[in-house]
């Protein structure tokens, strides 16, 4: 079941399956670490999403969470 990563709760652990959008922010997430097949921990959810991907924090805009589909999965 693929979600968009702003419907996850706080301590969720997700498997990115797609990352839409522009070009180079895709690029952008990608070179982050947020690419196809990625395991990242929602930390903090909301309008500024708080991930923990490999250990590192990011921030995202909730408009930007929306165009990345995951799949949950155990943490």
């Amino acid at each position: 079941m693929l979600l968009p990563l702003d419907m996850l709760s706080a301590g969720d652990w997700a498997e990115v399956a797609e990352v839409s959008g522009r070009p180079e922010w895709v690029g952008r997430l990608a070179e982050l670490g947020i690419r196809q097949g990625c395991r990242l921990q929602v930390v903090q959810p909301g309008a500024t999403c708080l991930l923990n991907v490999s250990g590192c924090k990011l921030c995202l805009r909730g408009a930007d969470s929306a165009q990345i589909l995951v799949r949950p999965v155990a943490g």
